[in-house]
């Protein structure tokens, strides 16, 4: 176990697999206690389980960021259970697959509702706690958006998902400059295409393989890419970091293709 973040508390939305689980187990390496929240509480015990006996503090709840008013009550159970939270995750997400004549308006408010509306009120509910429990007020008080390279760029068949990051990577600068002086840092981590169970399927298929063709590098990331610009946001290096956008993409996104 690591000891950049002994004595925090962090909160990772949507950890119930993929990037959720690995920044979980990397927080948890560091030394802070770890909430793991989804939308199945099944999903997230085990990995709970697995923290704990291993001697971390760790636990497991229910949250569905969609439901906005489930949000801050959720954080009062963290509170309660591992005291207050210093460190939130933004992690939870979704697809919004579809092309923009044919994509289906309720995939377009589950998409906003998601990546948009539940980023915003966990980054607002954690802010609150953070300002009334003193964390802000030392200074440690870090949000953390897990945005994307659609945030700047356009990504074929997407067009909702493009839409929703850019609004988090703006809103996350928003939120920076509303709290600069307050003591917290929100920032947003812009990962590249990561080999997770998400998208796993679509590259052994032809499209799959052509888009990774056109990578520079022709390769996926891994999922350990991200891991020394996640520790700088939410750590103690971010303390003069905040209303940034990191982007660890491998290269994907720049012009010109493979």
């Amino acid at each position: 176990m690591g000891e950049s973040l002994q004595g925090q508390v962090a909160v990772v939305t949507g950890a119930s697999g993929g990037l959720g689980a690995h920044f979980a187990r990397l927080l948890a390496r560091e030394g802070a206690a770890v909430a793991l929240a989804a939308r199945r509480l099944d999903k997230v015990e085990g990995l709970a389980r697995e923290l704990s006996d291993q001697g971390q503090r760790a636990m497991a709840l229910r949250l569905d960021v969609a439901d906005a008013a489930t949000i801050g009550p959720a954080l009062d159970d963290v509170e309660a259970a591992l005291g207050p939270i210093s460190i939130l995750v933004n992690n939870a997400g979704v697809g919004g697959e579809g092309l923009a004549l044919d994509v289906p308006l309720e995939t377009f408010d589950e998409t906003f509702a998601v990546n948009v509306r539940g980023t915003f009120i966990g980054a607002r509910e954690a802010a609150r706690r953070m300002l009334a429990s003193g964390v802000a007020e030392r200074g440690d008080g870090r949000i953390l958006n897990i945005a994307s390279i659609a945030s700047e760029t356009v990504l074929p068949g997407l067009s909702l998902y493009c839409g929703s990051k850019a609004a988090v990577a703006m809103m996350t600068r928003g939120m920076a400059r509303e709290w600069a002086r307050r003591g917290i840092a929100v920032n947003a981590l812009a990962p590249g295409y990561i080999d997770t169970g998400i998208n796993t399927h679509w590259w052994p298929t032809e499209g799959g393989q052509k888009q990774l063709k056109g990578f520079p590098r022709r390769r996926l990331m891994q999922e350990s890419d991200l891991d020394a610009a996640f520790l700088m946001l939410v750590g103690p290096a971010a303390s003069a970091i905040t209303g940034s956008l990191i982007v660890v993409d491998d290269g994907q996104s720049l012009p010109g293709g493979g």
